[in-house]
């Protein structure tokens, strides 16, 4: 992958909103642009909060935690979606916590490690597109739109705390030899029968992650 070019081109944290989902009470995807941000790895489980301090998560039953410390989308797919939907979409719009630039974030390896700032940082899960998402936007049939263009940006995991600004370069290491890309991984994971076994064979994600999958397959097979 060539990311000569990759860069931050926004830091951003949470705003709690009212959550229009109804779901839960409130949400923290207004992400809003902030100088820096400074992340760490937060406990293990849903729950234990976001890796970024000052950052809000309002479902703890499926957010937060190791595997989903960090999130980013690029400024790119945001400027496909602003042209797709007819509207402005400033960076943190998805929920972001890091706006990208000059990179795919979609063919980065699960598990692959990438340098930033002072930080380091491990590609984790993939998005799973929600309701409070499609409330955030308003926009009907929200769910299966992303799912289809199948970019759902990355989460992070980070394996040591630091900071991070606006036009850090992103310092990608070799990439593990599995080769299960996360726009592989969030199809699979969104349905697609394609690559399930690839997917689960290289046991690259955590936890109840790998083990929907597996389940998935044995049904399958």
């Amino acid at each position: 992958m060539d990311c000569m070019n990759a860069r931050v081109a926004s830091t951003n944290i949470a705003v709690p909103r009212d959550n229009a989902a109804g779901t839960y009470s409130r949400t923290g995807i207004d992400k809003q642009p902030a100088e820096s941000i400074s992340v760490f790895a937060p406990g293990p489980n849903y729950g234990d909060g976001s890796g970024v301090t000052g950052d809000f998560i309002g479902d703890d039953q499926h957010h937060g935690g190791a595997h989903k410390a960090v999130y980013a989308f690029s400024r790119e797919e945001l400027d496909f979606w602003q042209d797709e939907l007819g509207r402005k979409l400033v960076d943190g719009s998805f929920g972001e916590n890091l706006t990208t630039h000059g990179i795919d974030l979609g063919g980065l390896v699960i598990n692959q490690r990438v340098r930033i700032g002072t930080a380091v940082l491990e590609v984790s899960v993939p998005r799973t597109p929600c309701a409070t998402f499609a409330a955030w936007l308003a926009e009907k049939g929200w769910v299966k739109k992303f799912t289809t263009r199948g970019d759902c940006g990355a989460y992070f995991r980070v394996i040591s705390p630091g900071t991070i600004t606006p036009n850090d370069e992103l310092i990608l290491e070799e990439a593990p030899s599995h080769g299960v890309t996360m726009a592989e991984a969030f199809a699979v994971k969104m349905g697609a029968k394609e690559n399930l076994e690839k997917v689960v064979n290289a046991h690259c994600l955590p936890g109840h992650h790998h083990e929907q999958l597996a389940r998935r397959l044995e049904r399958v097979n």
